[in-house]
């Protein structure tokens, strides 16, 4: 193998590659990337449960393949001061040259590289970039960390003729999202929510405007523009969310987005350890008001201007469940949905229908 490419673009590579390799002793291949050079330099890691190739343009002197330690690669290629570097083979061994300098890093055979999965290509939706980064970031804060139950430790995506929907639920809370895409096909999977974060983490350092996203009954692929991303797929059902979305409300309360976030800063100070908030609605009044009290800070109850309806409503919620939804919504104004003491909560963006969360209220 002999090559020369920019550094900058196969440091960045290198370095998304790395967040996708394996950490497992027992199989030091995983730990590595595989440097591929045919027309042009591919570079692939995977942890058995995902795996990525990225193409880079090069020059081509001789082609070939090695696997070397990606940490390994990325500390090198970050410690060269120049523009260009040339990638060879040296007894089997990866050696690395840019102006005055040489680098020889020790391979692993890579004939025990795993191969990456081939993508469900034909099918998918085409769908801007920065809309599925969007989608993703818009629920992934409603998942549960945990993967005891795996449905809830994963983004659920439903592709359809529209677009796509992203939806997430710990059973506390719910976040959906539905944004539009082009060349749909219908198809309903499971993302584990680390997956899920790693798709935009990947997406948000690619230029490219659209992409693509496909699916079979085993995994996930997204292809942007020299980027193929693959992740396996949880085998399980989502809970079916739209049965529990309420079909009327008692009460309502429109507020100032900004106006809640504020509130709800200065709760989290006077709340203590339980992170608890009172939300107290008394439409007949115009009121619209939350508390909150710890024994060792104090307590405060503060009021903001609201557009209220319905009935008096007094309710208590996490303070986290409901301010961790706030940046999702692109609206100034948002819609505070109130359907009964020990109901849930239903918040929307007042000119965004494309976003709804719900949240259950604390039992007291």
């Amino acid at each position: 193998m002999n090559i020369s490419t920019v550094k900058e673009k196969i440091l960045q590579a290198t370095l998304i590659a790395e967040r996708v390799t394996g950490k497992k002793e027992s199989l030091p291949i995983l730990s590595c990337v595989l440097l591929d050079v045919s027309k042009e330099l591919t570079i692939r890691a995977t942890n058995l449960e995902a795996g990525i190739e990225i193409r880079i343009p090069c020059d081509v002197v001789e082609k070939g393949v090695i696997a070397v330690p990606t940490n390994v690669l990325s500390q090198t290629l970050r410690s060269i001061g120049g523009e260009k570097v040339s990638l060879k083979t040296d007894e089997g061994n990866l050696v690395i040259e840019s102006k005055g300098t040489r680098t020889l890093i020790k391979s692993i055979p890579h004939d025990e590289f795993p191969a990456l999965p081939g993508g469900a290509e034909g099918s998918g939706i085409s769908i801007s970039r920065m809309n599925l980064i969007e989608g993703i970031q818009a629920v992934s804060y409603a998942a549960s960390p945990s993967m005891i139950r795996p449905e809830l430790g994963s983004v659920y995506v439903s592709m359809h003729r529209n677009g796509l929907t992203c939806v997430a639920t710990d059973s506390f809370r719910l976040a959906e999202k539905t944004i539009r895409g082009e060349k749909g096909s219908t198809q309903d999977i499971l993302v584990p929510l680390k997956h899920a974060l790693e798709v935009v983490h990947i997406l948000e350092r690619t230029e490219v405007d659209d992409i693509k996203l496909s699916a079979d009954e085993s995994q996930l692929t997204v292809s942007a523009d020299g980027v193929r991303y693959v992740s396996r797929v949880i085998d399980g059902t989502f809970p079916n969310y739209t049965e529990i979305l309420p079909k009327k409300y008692s009460a309502e309360a429109t507020v100032l987005k900004s106006d809640f976030s504020e509130m709800l800063k200065k709760a989290r100070v006077f709340s203590g350890n339980e992170q608890n908030i009172g939300l107290h609605l008394y439409p007949k009044k115009k009121v619209f008001t939350a508390t909150a009290q710890s024994a060792d800070v104090g307590e405060m109850s503060d009021s903001i201007d609201a557009a209220t309806s319905g009935e008096d409503t007094d309710i208590n919620f996490h303070i986290g469940y409901l301010a961790d939804c706030l940046p999702s919504i692109a609206s100034d104004s948002i819609t505070l949905c109130f359907s009964g003491a020990g109901k849930p909560l239903v918040i929307k963006g007042v000119s965004d229908p494309t976003f709804t969360y719900l949240v259950m209220p604390l039992n007291r």
